[in-house]
C-alpha cells in the first residue's frame, strides 16, 4: 500500500484522480467480462454481490465521505460543523433524485414499460447502461473530492483514505458490470456487445472523478459540501437502486447478510488505511 501512496503522491490530485478512477472502470470491466465465461448467471450469487455493493456505498458514505467532511468543516468554515454536511448530504440526494427522474433508464431484471426518466425510444441495451451510470456519477466524483482534498492536509483527509474509498468503491463496481452483460446476453446480444455495454456504464467514473479533484482544488471551502454531496448521492443510489434489486428475486436475507459482510469489510479498510 505504501507504494500505491509514494506512486500516486508525484502527481497532482486530478491525474491521481484519473489513475484511481481508471481502477475503478477496469473493475467494472471485469465484472462485465463475466458474460464471456457464462450465457445465465446464477441469481443468488448476483443479489449477493449487490448486497455487498450496497453495504459497501453505505460505510463509504459515513467512514470516507461524511465524517470527514464534518471534521473538515471546522477548519474552513465558520457554521457550525453540522451545516456544511447537512447542506451537501441533501443536495447530492436531491440531485440524484432529479437526475433519475429526467435520465431515461431501464433497471436490470424489468421489463420496458418500467423504464424510468423522460419517455424515449431508446433500446433497452441502452436504457440498462444509463441506470449503472447514474450509480458511477456519484461513484467517480466521491474519488475525486477524496484526492483533492488530501492536497490541503487536512488530518482526516489522507492518501491511505482516499486509496480505501478508491478499493471500495472497485469492488463494488464488479456485480454492476456483472448486472448489465449478462441480462444483455441472455436477450441474444453477442458476447462482445453485451461487454462493450457493460463496462461501458464505467466510462463516467473517470470523467466525474477529474471533474471533483478540479472543483475542490479551486475552491477549499466547498470541501465539506462537496464529500458530503457525493455522499447523499450515494446514499440515493444505495436506497432506489442497490437493495430494491438485491431483494427482486426474493433472495432478502442473503442481500442483507452481504451488505453487512460489504459494510464491515468498507469500515476495516477506511479505518485500516486512513
Amino acid at each position: 500500500m505504501q507504494a500505491i501512496e509514494d506512486f500516486l503522491i508525484q502527481f497532482h490530485p486530478a491525474i491521481q484522480a484519473l489513475f484511481a478512477t481508471l481502477f475503478t472502470w477496469g473493475v467494472t470491466a471485469l465484472g462485465a467480462a463475466v458474460v464471456f465465461l457464462f450465457k445465465t448467471f446464477n441469481q443468488r450469487i448476483l443479489d449477493a454481490m449487490l448486497g455487498f455493493a450496497a453495504g459497501i456505498m453505505i460505510a463509504a458514505s459515513f467512514w470516507s465521505l461524511l465524517a470527514p467532511a464534518i471534521e473538515m468543516a471546522e477548519h474552513v468554515s465558520d457554521l457550525p460543523v453540522w451545516v456544511p454536511a447537512l447542506i451537501g448530504f441533501l443536495s447530492g440526494g436531491f440531485f440524484l433524485a432529479v437526475l433519475d427522474k429526467i435520465l431515461p433508464h431501464l433497471h436490470p431484471g424489468l421489463d420496458e414499460s418500467k423504464t424510468e426518466g423522460i419517455s424515449t425510444s431508446w433500446h433497452r441495451s441502452v436504457l440498462l447502461v444509463l441506470a449503472i451510470t447514474l450509480h458511477n456519477i456519484p461513484e467517480g466524483l466521491a474519488i475525486g473530492v477524496a484526492f483533492g482534498a488530501v492536497a490541503y492536509g487536512i488530518p482526516s483527509a489522507t492518501m491511505g483514505a482516499a486509496i480505501a474509498l478508491t478499493i471500495g468503491i472497485g469492488l463494488q463496481n464488479f456485480p454492476e458490470g456483472t448486472a448489465v452483460s449478462v441480462p444483455l446476453r441472455r436477450e441474444k446480444m453477442s458476447r462482445r456487445k453485451s461487454f462493450f455495454y457493460g463496462q461501458l456504464s464505467g466510462m463516467v467514473e473517470p470523467i466525474a472523478g477529474v471533474l471533483g479533484a478540479l472543483l475542490v482544488m479551486s475552491m477549499q471551502a466547498i470541501l465539506p459540501y462537496a464529500l458530503s454531496f457525493a455522499a447523499g448521492a450515494m446514499i440515493f443510489v444505495v436506497i432506489e437502486e442497490l437493495i430494491p434489486e438485491s431483494h427482486q428475486e426474493g433472495n432478502t436475507d442473503l442481500a442483507t447478510i452481504f451488505a453487512i459482510i460489504g459494510f464491515a469489510l468498507m469500515m476495516t479498510l477506511d479505518v485500516a488505511l486512513g
